[in-house]
């Protein structure tokens, strides 16, 4: 477990609700300090991606807040979120992302690029994926993905980090280092998380483990 700030949350939620066929929930209320990392858990359809979603920037809620560093995300300056999701957020998505047609190194290289942070090589081996930077993505397992999307997210140096299923598609032992890798970030770079999983394992080696149960968010 991680020590953090208690002071004011570096991300906030307030009274956000969100609907689509069905209310997935209402009046929802969070907070994020730096140093700190969170799980959200619950059953299938409840709506924890949506809410990792709405917290990132990547979907905006019915009603509520959500504020960055005492910024509102959502107050229609889409120039200004935009910019806080790319300088200050690192998402890990199920569904990867990477660019189809280009190599691992170039898929890399962009994420740098856009980042201004250089390809952190220790980092690639660390991840065992050193070894397929000219493969085509369509060439890599769903694992080597997984793995190279974590790094592109790293290499970005971001101040909260998203992540839904991080380790599901992985195998226990890349999944163990994937893990650790995500907390020990968390720990030395003054940063947060907050992360979405099945994984109860995976969810009690954060700070706080909330569980989003029939409309409503609760501590466990």
């Amino acid at each position: 477990m991680n020590s953090f700030d208690l002071g004011t949350p570096i991300l906030q939620a307030d009274n956000i609700s969100k609907t689509f066929d069905y209310m997935l929930f209402e009046n929802l209320s969070i907070g994020l300090h730096l140093g700190q990392s969170i799980a959200i858990v619950g059953e299938s359809g409840c709506g924890k991606s949506t809410l990792l979603n709405i917290l990132s920037t990547l979907l905006s809620p019915d009603s509520g807040t959500v504020t960055y560093n005492n910024q509102n995300l959502y107050d229609n300056n889409a120039q200004n979120t935009a910019a806080i999701r790319r300088d200050s957020f690192g998402i890990i998505f199920q569904a990867h992302y990477l660019f189809r047609g280009f190599t691992s190194l170039e898929n890399l290289t962009i994420g740098s690029l856009l980042s201004g942070h250089s390809i952190d090589h220790e980092l690639l081996k660390t991840l065992n994926i050193d070894h397929i930077l000219d493969q085509n993505i369509g060439q890599l397992s769903g694992g080597q993905q997984q793995r190279l999307s974590v790094a592109r997210v790293l290499t970005k140096k971001p101040t909260i980090i998203f992540a839904d299923e991080p380790t599901g598609n992985l195998d226990k032992s890349t999944a163990a280092d994937v893990s650790n890798l995500l907390f020990d970030y968390v720990a030395t770079n003054d940063a947060a998380m907050v992360l979405v999983t099945h994984d109860r394992t995976l969810a009690s080696m954060c700070d706080i483990v909330y569980e989003l149960d029939n409309h409503i968010l609760k501590e466990l």
